[in-house]
């Protein structure tokens, strides 16, 4: 199983937009989605222990590594979440598991909203929830995570000025970011920015984050107002040396989203999967296979 070079099945998600995959192993169905500004390849040192034990269907969100990126305003986490669904519905599973870090925790987080009765638990790595997040914004938030902000800006200023320098804002978003050890081997930061410099893709992303502060706040205080929350059982993992992790009671904060929380830091900073990937893969493991249907 490479997740780096592998050439991807292609899965039709909403209207039409092309979803690379790559599916592996066997047992109960685990769907992995990645961060920014990655792709599936992230999960390359977590995802051969999780293939001994589960069907591994990991994905590129829309707009990032090699899935399509539709111009427009198209990535609320609802639309993103959507693609997933149809991904999961199109390889025959309906009911699943699904793990995601960074971006592919929000999208993984709507998808248990909107579909609660297909994700059957769900595990969210170094994020508390975007409502809470923009709620909660102070110094040490706006600075942490500045590209919050910048890639919100509307008018195509922020994708302009990354095209200038692909390569070193994308070193940005590791640099500083990492504990342990810096996660990204040469290979796996080329076949990144490769990724990163397809057609379309810094413009997607920057529409990712733009719905992050518009739409997916609207459907997020929906949520709240109708006092939805998730009820299959979620993990919460988080670096124990990242902004979320000394900023956050993360167990605490996800009890005001999810009737069943469980969680714990893990020692790392963002990167979580490929700074720990032992524990990471440890932690999904125990988690999932203590879930009814858990153990093939």
């Amino acid at each position: 199983m490479d997740l780096l070079a592998a050439p991807p099945q292609y899965v039709e998600g909403l209207d039409g937009v092309r979803i690379a995959t790559t599916v592996a192993g066997e047992g109960p169905a685990l769907l992995l989605l990645h961060g920014y500004p990655e792709m599936r390849g992230m999960w390359r040192r977590v995802a051969p222990a999780l293939a001994e034990r589960f069907t591994i269907v990991a994905t590129d969100l829309r707009g990032y590594g090699e899935s399509d990126a539709p111009a427009g305003e198209l990535y609320s986490k609802r639309e993103m979440a959507a693609d997933q669904l149809a991904v999961m519905a199109a390889l025959g599973f309906e009911n699943f598991f699904v793990a995601g870090h960074d971006r592919g925790a929000r999208v993984a987080h709507r998808m248990a909203l909107d579909a609660p009765e297909r994700v059957c638990a769900v595990a969210v790595i170094d994020i508390v929830p975007t409502l809470h997040m923009f709620d909660n914004v102070d110094r040490a938030m706006a600075t942490s995570y500045f590209h919050w902000f910048f890639l919100t800006v509307p008018g195509g200023l922020p994708a302009d000025l990354i095209r200038a320098d692909p390569q070193r804002w994308l070193r940005s978003r590791f640099d500083g970011r990492c504990t342990t050890r810096d996660p990204l081997d040469p290979e796996t930061f080329a076949r990144y920015l490769e990724c990163f410099r397809r057609e379309g893709v810094i413009e997607a992303t920057c529409a990712d984050y733009r719905a992050a502060a518009t739409i997916d706040l609207e459907h997020d205080r929906a949520d709240a107002r109708a006092g939805r929350m998730l009820a299959m059982p979620l993990l919460a993992l988080w670096g124990s040396d990242s902004y979320v992790g000394r900023s956050f009671d993360v167990v605490d904060v996800w009890r005001a989203y999810a009737r069943d929380v469980a969680g714990r830091a893990i020692g790392a900073d963002h990167y979580v999967p490929e700074e720990a990937p032992d524990e990471t893969a440890q932690a999904l493991v125990d988690f999932f296979t203590g879930v009814p249907g858990g153990k093939a």
